[in-house]
């Protein structure tokens, strides 16, 4: 007789695979609850930099560099091309105010000046020949105004005396008639001759006047050409020292090319570099400060170029208190530019966290000094050594300001000593 097996509920395989199931909710739930927490790190504090916020004063200041140069160059240009002759002085000495530096020579110039010269001489030999024409022709003509005036008195004469004879009836109408006839021509004769004379002193004056010119002109382009020869030696204009002198025996300079420079000896500037993202903010006035043989000097801009070049303008910038004793040109300066006046502010000081953090939050030390955790802040401006803390901490608030490269997206630091 058959007997009726019961089926089994918990089966071995039921069994495993409820286990399986609970095992995977438990990992899930496991999961869930320890990434709901804060993220935690075990930091040495001795591998830290910690950062106590403080209320000081605060300027908004950038380092910058800047070259020292003389408060005044002088650049000496070819006035004329020619090839150089000769060099009387070398690069870096000091020279004077019209000390020659070097000699060119231009042939086209002096076969110039040549010309000019002896057209100048040949004016001049004919203004001589017009003027000694002119005066014989004066000559001739005062000596027949003499002879006028010699004829009109005897034609004179002569007609008053028939004017007398002829009242006493000594002699007839026709002679009188002839005599005054005679003395009116004189008279009128007398009268030309003068006008001519008159009007040859004119057109004589006139002619000299004009050759006159036309001489002190030829002898105005003379001087032009001789100074024009006189400019290939070239001299220096000021009393300096001679730098940058590019020239040597056998080259050919032409007109207008840079030979060098005198650099005037009396003081100097710093010529500053400045990224343009300062444009705006920098004016003349603001004062720098920098240190040259452990001593501070200040300095102020005196001067701003505009013109940006490869991301960056320039600046001239002079020492107020004196210029630092042994400096010399082409020296490099490290200059702590201000751009705005003194204030109080709350500083946090600068360090590596800003490269991770942009400024936009930092960890905290606890008041327990165990832990430190992320705070969300606002930096403001900045100097070479703190920011300016505009929300987010109070003064007395330790901060992490060290690199927080290693850090990833963890919450919380745990320091440990």
């Amino acid at each position: 007789m058959d007997r009726v097996i019961e089926k089994k509920t918990w089966t071995r395989k039921r069994i495993l695979t409820i286990a399986g199931i609970a095992a995977i909710i438990i990992l899930i739930a496991g999961s869930i609850f320890f990434t709901s927490g804060k993220s935690k790190l075990n930091v040495d504090t001795e591998r830290v930099t910690i950062s106590e916020v403080k209320k000081g004063p605060f300027q908004d200041i950038i380092p910058v560099n800047g070259i020292v140069l003389p408060v005044t160059t002088i650049y000496l240009d070819a006035v004329e091309g020619g090839r150089v002759e000769e060099k009387f002085v070398e690069d870096g000495t000091v020279v004077k105010k019209g000390q020659p530096i070097l000699r060119l020579s231009n042939t086209d110039l002096e076969l110039s000046l040549v010309n000019q010269q002896t057209s100048v001489y040949n004016l001049l030999t004919q203004m001589q020949i017009a003027r000694n024409a002119a005066q014989q022709n004066t000559t001739t003509k005062l000596n027949q105004m003499t002879d006028v005036d010699n004829t009109l008195k005897e034609a004179e004469r002569v007609y008053k005396l028939n004017k007398y004879l002829y009242d006493q009836k000594a002699i007839g109408l026709q002679e009188f008639k002839q005599a005054e006839n005679n003395y009116n021509y004189q008279v009128a004769k007398k009268k030309l001759t003068e006008q001519i004379l008159k009007q040859d002193a004119s057109s004589t004056a006139q002619q000299v006047s004009q050759a006159k010119q036309s001489y002190m002109g030829s002898q105005n382009a003379l001087n032009v050409m001789r100074k024009k020869v006189g400019d290939l030696i070239v001299r220096s204009p000021i009393d300096g020292q001679l730098t940058s002198l590019d020239a040597e025996i056998g080259q050919n300079k032409n007109k207008g090319e840079r030979l060098g420079q005198i650099d005037v000896l009396s003081g100097f500037k710093v010529r500053v570099d400045v990224d343009e993202h300062y444009i705006s903010r920098v004016f003349t006035g603001l004062m720098g400060e920098t240190s040259f043989a452990g001593k501070s000097y200040r300095l102020k801009i005196t001067k701003v170029y505009t013109q940006v070049n490869n991301g960056r303008f320039q600046v001239d910038m002079v020492f107020i208190d004196g210029i630092p004793e042994g400096i010399r040109r082409g020296q490099t300066m490290q200059i702590r530019l201000a751009l705005s006046d003194e204030i109080q502010a709350l500083l946090l000081a600068k360090g590596g966290f800003y490269q991770q953090t942009g400024g936009n939050w930092v960890f905290k030390v606890a008041s327990d000094g165990k832990t430190a955790y992320k705070v969300d802040v606002q930096l403001g401006r900045q100097n070479p050594d703190y920011y300016e803390v505009l929300s987010g901490l109070q003064p007395g608030d330790k901060v992490i300001t060290s690199s927080y490269e290693n850090y990833g997206d963890i919450q919380e630091l745990v320091l440990k000593k």
